[in-house]
């Protein structure tokens, strides 16, 4: 095995010799591979340190680290044998590094029409650089507001040290727009330096001067609270505006530039490019910025933001609810960012934002799920998640940052976002109703319903300060985390399948950990204890030692079935049975502890303690329970014999899908032999499984 976690990625990953590209985002590396087909998936969502392996379309690929993404990328990219993989020779200009090419490689496509996904992978790759720094400004605002609350430090902004303070976040946002201008830029192959000169121009003290003009005519704005100016350049009008923190300009400015820039090399020759390019990039771009693009940016800019704005005080019970209940699925295909974008451009002209409240709302679910899922991995015994939940958690509570647990866990187990849309909802509504009946006051005396910030803040725990009306934010959050909680630790997370498959693991981790203790001589204290514990319900119970077949029909091997997860033995020993009659019933007595919704799959715990699963035809789960009748609940007591399912198993066949039932006694590891009768014609209710304890 790899030393290192970078060796072990690469080795899963097949080797270096399979990958073209890679790049990271804030918690995932990027991979563009040769052939998607040689990655071994389950060793990376095994791998201590990886949160999730997720395949992409095509031949790329993505592994979620968490917070600790950029540290695994570099100790990647310094392998020995990794020198020279993922590059390409420099670009025509000469100037990119290997790196840049790579940061520019396309690392997943999110549908059919090739456009829209550039269109938003444009969005997702001019922010994701800069997550980092204002993800510290969001700390810092929320750290200098919970002091301010607490009157440690006065609210004074005419003090020195204040102002000191201020701009140590406040530089963050003010230049926004360059920043993103650098990121658009290189996303499109241009010298991204040239973007970020061009956007600079617009926020130098002599643009912004203009405004003061005598010859400048301006009009106050009373519904944003902003000013717009006109200025005569050269007998032309130019509209005059404010850019700091605003992205809409930057991303329509370096589109435009792109344009240029590569025209411009197409048709001036090579040697004079590295003068003449930029040249005239910064005159013709600059100028279109400031007459024409820069007021198009900002008029969008406004208009949606004065959109949703008028939707938050006209009909903010959906404007509350549809933010939480749309989050979950734009997230994972970075489809969000458009509505971030909105939330600085409403800090820029409202002077407050109103979006990340409603959106805190599904972030606290989303972390109310993990934490459900950290939480049944930790009663069940699963390392692996638990691990998993662990991080993913901590980097939502503490960052705010709801990827690990995104791709990590709820991509994995869709049963999850049931459970969570619940979570999204309810908070929503509290939110709603709260922020109607307690409304906010921002800076300038206007009322706002809802829960207000002056901030870009990534929504956890430390950040909750930075919210006006923190205690309608705190309680909305607060329901639907626990709400979501509630909710999987009570329905679960997994189907039977999974479920059972982990309780198996687990079994035998502690059959093997015991008999690690007993080959070394100190057994007897603790395997007593274990004994002890495992044996007491049997003596207060009938003790079961045969399982019946639910089904008539013809019983054979597991290995026979042709379900490689069961012919491992890793859901226990058992059977399989083609079916000769359409009914299903309980090979033995006990609580239904799983019944899945589909109807194919039911999990019967003895009062002895044998668990026994059924599992009614092969992929069967995707008929969605269509010619499934099923007879009972889960938690019922069912008596050997009793119904479970009517089965119309010529549907199955019509839809393609085997119908060999299988049982297994999923706790197999726990008996001194279960052994299965096959290659024998039974009826329902007749001995396939003897069980010696």
């Amino acid at each position: 095995m790899a030393d290192s976690l970078a060796s072990q990625i690469i080795t899963a990953i097949g080797g270096p010799e399979n990958v073209r590209s890679l790049t990271h985002c804030a918690t995932r590396l990027r991979f563009e591979l040769v052939d998607a087909s040689k990655v071994d998936q389950n060793s990376l969502e095994h791998m201590q340190g990886v949160l999730g392996a997720v395949p992409q379309s095509g031949d790329r690929f993505q592994v979620v680290i968490g917070g600790g993404v950029a540290t695994v990328y570099e100790n990647i990219m310094h392998l020995p044998e990794m020198a020279g993989v993922g590059g390409a020779s420099a670009s025509d200009d000469g100037q990119k590094s290997n790196a840049d090419v790579k940061a520019e490689a396309r690392s997943k496509a999110r549908g059919k029409v090739a456009w829209l996904d550039s269109f938003f992978e444009y969005l997702s790759d001019s922010f994701r650089p800069i997550l980092g720094v204002l993800l510290g400004a969001s700390i810092i605002i929320a750290l200098v507001n919970l002091l301010i609350s607490l009157n440690v430090i006065p609210n004074d902004e005419a003090s020195a040290g204040w102002v000191f303070v201020k701009a140590i976040w406040k530089g963050v946002f003010y230049f926004l727009p360059i920043m993103v201008a650098y990121n658009a830029s290189k996303k499109l192959k241009v010298d991204p330096w040239l973007g970020g000169a061009i956007m600079a121009m617009l926020m130098t003290p002599q643009f912004t001067g203009l405004m003061d003009a005598k010859t400048t005519t301006c009009v106050e704005n009373a519904a944003l609270g902003t000013k717009s100016c006109m200025a005569n350049i050269f007998g032309l009008p130019m509209a005059l505006s404010d850019y700091s923190g605003n992205v809409f300009v930057p991303l329509l400015m370096a589109a435009v530039l792109a344009l240029v820039y590569h025209g411009l090399k197409r048709i001036i020759p090579e040697s004079v490019q590295l003068v003449f390019v930029p040249f005239f990039c910064m005159i013709i771009v600059g100028a279109l910025t400031a007459f024409i693009i820069g007021p198009i940016g900002v008029w969008v800019g406004n208009g949606l933001g004065v959109g949703l704005a008028w939707m938050n005080t006209h009909a903010p019970f959906i404007f509350a609810i549809i933010i939480p209940m749309l989050y979950p699925f734009l997230v994972p295909l970075g489809l969000h960012w458009p509505l971030n974008a909105l939330m600085l451009m409403n800090i820029q002209t409202l002077g407050y934002d109103f979006i990340q409240g409603p959106m805190g709302v599904w972030n606290f679910a989303c972390f109310g799920a993990t934490a459900g899922v950290l939480f049944l991995a930790v009663r069940d015994k699963d390392k692996d998640m638990r691990q998993t939940a662990l991080g993913a958690l901590a980097a939502g509570l503490l960052g705010g940052v709801s990827e690990p647990s995104l791709y990590g866990i709820h991509l994995r187990y869709k049963l999850i976002y049931k459970r969570m849309l619940v979570g999204c909802g309810l908070g929503g509504v509290v939110i709603a109703i709260l922020g109607w009946l307690f409304p906010s006051v921002t800076a300038a005396g206007q009322t706002v319903h809802g829960v207000t910030t002056t901030a870009f803040a990534f929504t956890s725990l430390l950040t909750i300060p930075v919210f006006n009306q923190m205690w309608v934010y705190a309680v909305s959050i607060a329901v639907s985390f626990l709400t979501s909680f509630l909710l999987i630790i009570t329905f679960d997370y997994r189907t039977p399948e999974q479920k059972a498959e982990v309780l198996a693991r687990a079994a035998a981790n502690q059959k093997t950990a015991v008999s690690s203790v007993e080959a070394k001589g100190v057994a007897p204290a603790a395997a007593t204890v274990t004994a002890t514990k495992t044996e007491a319900p049997a003596a207060a119970a009938a003790t079961t030692t045969v399982v019946n077949a639910p089904v008539a029909g013809h019983v054979i091997s597991l290995d026979e079935t042709g379900d490689p997860v069961f012919a491992s033995r890793a859901l226990g020993e058992g059977v399989g049975i083609q079916p000769a009659d359409s009914t299903v019933v309980a090979p033995v007595s006990g609580v239904l502890q799983t019944v899945a919704e589909t109807g194919h799959a039911f999990g019967i715990k003895t009062d002895d303690g044998v668990e026994v699963l059924v599992h009614v035809g092969i992929d069967t789960v995707k008929m969605n329970g269509e010619g499934f009748d099923v007879k009972v609940k889960a938690n019922e007591h069912v008596n050997a014999g009793d119904n479970l399912v009517v089965v119309d198993f010529d549907k199955v066949k019509e839809a393609g899908y085997s119908t060999t039932t299988l049982m297994t006694v999923l706790n197999t590891v726990a008996f001194a032999s279960v052994t299965p009768k096959t290659g024998v014609d039974v009826k329902a209710g007749e001995s396939v499984i003897d069980i010696q304890r």
